[in-house]
């Protein structure tokens, strides 16, 4: 062997084994963006399904709207570019989102984005015409941003929401209409919904154009007698307040009026429905008519749901209303946006837990089921829609397993003939394993499917409804490259017994190096609440690396998903009614006793990290179960579901006048006297969600209690402590304190 052939060998053997060795770091993590995967957003499919578009930049900022063919994706047209609104007047112009309206001839643009809460914004709207290539704003500027503008179906008309008022501009006569005119801040709310809808309810929108354009269905809010919460805000010489009302459990609701505003007449009339406090209308949709609009209501236990079929045609000083669809539960129900009212103006249709799974019915509007679409002991987790013309609804399901998803479509035609349920069979579009999720086109001719691995970076690929997949969009290649280069380890799934005899799922992270002759410590990273499961065959992004980078460093890494999660059925998932909490700490202590007696991990070092739901367990397990978890990290936690809101907390335990021990028993405040470990408490101050106030109450009852303990506050921050250089920080100092104390 040649001196030169031997030191090239010894430079390829050293630079391989380097490489297999290089180390995650926070700052690869949260900085560099090293482990960013990529993946495909911002498509928007066109009204044909054989079209969407994206929006892209060039190298100097200018921002285009473009036209794609699904099946090829080649830019067919250019709907929006830089020299379509250079002016004088608007210099480095740019805007944060863009809608159509319904010819696709006219977008509405979104400058000066301003987010308000988890879904809130509001804007400044230019409106521009494709045809013409005029641009101009919806409305004067000078009055205040808007939110939520909105096209006609018809005409060139856009509704918009100013400082809690409804307003119409008529992009045409350059006109403007005011719809209501009684919006106050912290009192009125118009065409939009009040915090606690849109937290838990997940929605913000509160109007709605008719199918025809000739009216508008709108919420109406009074907030008058809810109590208000403040916040902090830091950053000049005098923090300033920031007021907002919240309901918190067992106090007032907002009280709710449903109207509609006839264009025509100019004039609003209320759906027939008392604004009472003590019910709540999470949706409202119109059917295929400007003369039917349907109404949800749901009492305010949320345990029985109704559908009130309100006649617009009506010429009473009101509009009367009629139930098509009534379903009750001893426990609680959920709300969704998947109702669905056929073309043919006769049938509607809706999931349910009803036989105790997550299923999809067909109804008659006269509120009579005529099948299931959908049947077995599996649970529909999305419903994408119904290809009408087709007879088809496509969905989503964790058909073989819990930690798994796949994409499924059914055809239901003979379902309206034979109403026999048993003939329908759900057929399996992706033929992949891990968890798939999809994006339809508008006739459903196209989706695309996201792919999700445990250990594998996210693949995207485009794929014909039969599943047939066309061609690749994102496989995340270079991510995966890089990854080789590092010191991963395998995250395996399993399961195990619990004292109780119940079956939890889990995954497994262990270290790089594992020496099954050796003992570590174990972390427990989890959430745990009602409906959402962390254990799942799925890629978890940042999160991911970072518990590779704890692996790395001598530590399992497990998640657990106790008993009040999904997937597994409504009677699994409703087993911690009344008393969140408790079942939830039965099964982690159970886990960290069968994780603590296998002989690779060390019973005497176990902690847990968890945020907001997963930071209420946390502290539960440190003072419940604190002879088994020496450590424990709580990000962002509910210390007493008192102080959390009314839809969320009165969901699963009623409220604290009827039900005050489950509200007492299991908050982490009433036990703090049997803290023995390392706590950290980690809060944004400026969280509109779980309030800074549980995390001081806790300061104070741990204080009483002489227990020692780590605060870290983020000052402005909401509930997801982020922003600038915030995320690092925050997970820097969790990593220091886990390994300082573990």
């Amino acid at each position: 062997m040649t001196g030169k052939f031997a030191l090239i060998l010894f430079v390829a053997l050293t630079s391989s084994v380097f490489a297999q060795e290089a180390e995650i770091t926070l700052e690869k993590i949260w900085k560099s963006g090293e482990f960013s995967a990529r993946s495909v957003s911002g498509i928007r499919s066109m009204n044909d399904g054989i079209h969407y578009t994206s929006m892209a930049r060039d190298e100097s900022g200018g921002q285009y709207i473009i036209k794609h063919a699904y099946d090829t994706g080649a830019e067919v047209d250019t709907l929006l570019r830089p020299s379509d609104i250079e002016t004088d007047s608007l210099e480095n112009f740019s805007f944060a989102a863009y809608s159509f309206n319904d010819e696709e001839n006219r977008l509405l643009l979104a400058t000066a984005y301003e987010p308000i809460y988890r879904r809130s914004s509001r804007a400044n709207y230019f409106a521009f015409d494709m045809g013409s290539g005029t641009l101009a704003p919806i409305t004067d500027f000078s009055l205040g941003k808007q939110s939520l503008a909105a096209f006609s179906p018809v005409g060139n008309q856009v509704a918009f929401v100013r400082d809690n008022d409804i307003y119409i501009a008529d992009l045409d006569a350059g006109s403007e209409i005011r719809v209501t005119d009684d919006g106050e801040k912290n009192k009125i709310i118009n065409g939009a919904v009040d915090w606690v809808y849109e937290e838990e309810f997940s929605f913000h929108r509160g109007f709605y154009w008719s199918p025809e354009g000739t009216k508008i269905a709108y919420y109406r809010f009074d907030e008058s007698e809810v109590r208000e919460f403040s916040m902090a805000i830091y950053g000049g010489l005098y923090p300033q307040p920031y007021d907002f009302k919240y309901p918190k459990a067992g106090e007032k609701n907002s009280e709710v009026r449903i109207l509609v505003y006839d264009l025509a007449s100019q004039k609003s009339r209320d759906v027939r429905i008392d604004p009472d406090p003590e019910q709540y209308i999470p949706r409202i949709k119109w059917t295929k008519s400007d003369n039917e609009l349907c109404v949800m209501r749901m009492n305010r236990r949320q345990s029985h749901l109704e559908f009130l079929l309100a006649d617009t045609r009506a010429k009473s000083a009101d509009i009367p209303v009629t139930r098509i669809y009534d379903e009750r539960s001893d426990t609680y129900l959920e709300v969704n946006d998947n109702l669905i009212f056929l073309d043919d103006g006769k049938h509607f249709i809706w999931n349910s837990e009803r036989d105790g799974w997550n299923h999809i019915y067909a109804y008659a509007l006269s509120g009579k089921e005529v099948g299931r679409l959908t049947m077995g002991k599996w649970e529909v987790i999305d419903f994408y829609g119904v290809d009408q013309e087709n007879e088809t609804v496509y969905f989503s399901a964790a058909m073989e397993s819990p930690l798994e998803q796949a994409v499924y479509s059914v055809h239901y035609g003979k379902i309206f003939k034979t109403g026999k349920s048993s003939s329908l069979k759900p057929v399996q579009l992706t033929r992949n394993s891990g968890v798939n999720t999809a994006t339809f086109s508008s006739n459903y001719t196209y989706f695309i499917n996201f792919e999700s691995h445990a250990d594998v970076p996210p693949r995207v690929s485009l794929c014909f409804n039969s599943g047939e997949e066309i061609r690749l969009l994102e496989d995340n290649q270079a991510l995966k490259s890089r990854l080789e280069e590092y010191k991963m380890s395998p995250k395996t799934f399993g399961s195990f017994t619990t004292e109780a005899g119940h079956s939890l799922n889990y995954w497994m992270i262990k270290p790089y190096d594992f020496d099954p002759d050796k003992s570590y410590p174990l972390m427990f990273m989890i959430y745990g609440g009602p409906g959402k499961n962390t254990v799942s065959k799925k890629w978890d992004y940042s999160n991911y690396m970072w518990h590779q980078m704890l692996a790395q460093q001598g530590y399992v890494v497990v998640s657990v998903d106790p008993r009040g999660t999904m997937r597994r059925g409504r009677d699994f998932k409703h087993s911690t009614y009344l008393n969140l909490g408790k079942l939830e700490t039965e099964d982690f202590i159970s886990a960290a006793k069968h994780f603590g007696a296998e002989t690779f991990v060390d019973a005497n070092r176990i902690g847990m990290m968890g945020w907001s739901y997963g930071g209420y367990m946390t502290s539960l397990c440190m003072t419940k179960g604190a002879e088994y978890f020496k450590l424990g990290v709580a990000v962002a936690p509910v210390t007493n579901w008192r102080y959390y809101d009314t839809i969320y907390a009165e969901r699963f335990l009623r409220t604290p006048q009827e039900n005050p021990e489950g509200f007492d028993e299991n908050s982490p405040i009433n036990h703090v006297d049997k803290l023995k470990g390392h706590y950290l408490l980690v809060h944004g101050a400026a969280d509109d969600n779980v309030h800074y106030q549980n995390s001081m109450e806790m300061v104070t009852t741990l204080v009483n209690a002489d227990k020692q303990f780590e605060l870290m506050i983020y000052p402005n921050k909401n509930h997801f402590i982020y922003g600038g250089n915030t995320r690092h920080h925050l997970y820097t100092k969790m990593t220091d304190f886990i390994k300082t104390n573990l």
